[in-house]
């Protein structure tokens, strides 16, 4: 990431300051909405969430700008979009942010939940404007030259399939289990390819198929849009394939999205979702076959991390001398 350009520069900070930056926040983020795990108050894990990661960024050696944050379409707890955090003392960079992934996850103690971020260079990730939630299609690198947000579901499953070297009966296929998908889900069925139907966890699901250990295909279906920026930092930082358009959910947010000048008819590639250097972080809060979740162990508080950055995967142990918050 480059250095801002003023009359006195900040100084440079390399990528592996940041990454430790980033690797910090979601740990922060994690351990304190654990303590709200299994407690069904979703707004309490949020907030606390999203004031542990703010505290975490705010020594941050250089000036980040929230591009897109979870807490408006949720009318929750957030980092707000054009928030800056940091001490000035860096590069400009650019943050894509839900400290809480998977937050009905965490309130029933269900496993999923994540503390997530993404940073990339200035300008290089897309913000979505008013624009609150995306279709979109996440598929590995074998696959990513055939998708086309156009395409029936069913011709999908067959051009991934065929990129695969699979059958359609074989593939695995995540699709979130919401009203909106009912019809989705039951077209994916009728093709033949088994589908994975999490209640949320859009982040997640689209990790499930970067990560060849988890044994999933592709990902259909209607997200959020931070959840679809930051998916395409870890697509983009493992070559894999990314398709997006707007998809408001409801008449005020499609009227919104008009006024701001901006289309629902536009396909986004991954490299215009995220046109730069980027890398993805999550850390597990409600643990699951992706990360664990944060344990305490004589006087020690570890957490389990996942650092995605130029074709690399690194799985990350923090462990603390502090125990969990009371």
């Amino acid at each position: 990431m480059q250095c801002g350009s003023e009359v006195a520069p900040r100084a440079c900070v390399d990528i592996h300051t940041l990454e430790a930056v980033a690797l910090a926040a979601t740990r922060s983020a994690a351990v304190a909405s654990y303590a709200w795990v299994g407690r069904h108050d979703q707004k309490a894990a949020d907030a606390a969430a999203t004031t542990a990661m703010r505290e975490a960024l705010a020594d941050a050696p250089g000036r980040g700008t929230v591009v897109i944050g979870e807490g408006e379409k949720d009318d929750a707890p957030m980092l707000f979009n054009g928030e800056v955090v940091g001490n000035g003392h860096g590069p400009d960079f650019d943050i894509a942010v839900d400290p809480l992934e998977g937050t009905s996850f965490c309130a029933k103690d269900l496993p999923g939940a994540l503390a997530t971020i993404a940073f990339g260079e200035p300008g290089t990730l897309w913000s979505p404007g008013p624009g609150f939630y995306m279709d979109k299609i996440v598929v590995p690198p074998r696959a990513k030259d055939v998708i086309d947000l156009s395409d029936p579901p069913e011709r999908t499953l067959v051009k991934v399939a065929e990129a695969l070297g699979k059958k359609v009966s074989e593939l695995r296929v995540v699709i979130m289990d919401k009203p909106r998908h009912k019809e989705l889900i039951a077209r994916v069925l009728r093709a033949g390819a088994a589908v994975q139907t999490p209640a949320g966890g859009d982040v997640g699901g689209s990790l499930a198929v970067l990560l060849p250990t988890l044994d999933v295909d592709l990902l259909l279906g209607v997200g959020g849009t931070p959840e679809g920026v930051m998916t395409a930092a870890a697509v983009r930082a493992l070559g894999g394939g990314m398709v997006g358009r707007l998809a408001p959910q409801r008449d005020e947010e499609a009227e919104a999205i008009r006024a701001a000048g901006m289309s629902v008819d536009r396909v986004y590639r991954c490299d215009e979702l995220v046109a730069g250097d980027a890398f993805f972080v999550a850390t597990g809060v409600s643990g699951g076959p992706l990360l664990g979740r944060p344990r305490e162990c004589d006087g020690t508080t570890i957490a389990e991390s996942l650092l995605i950055s130029k074709g690399q995967v690194r799985h990350v142990t923090h462990t603390t001398f502090e125990a969990f918050p009371a």
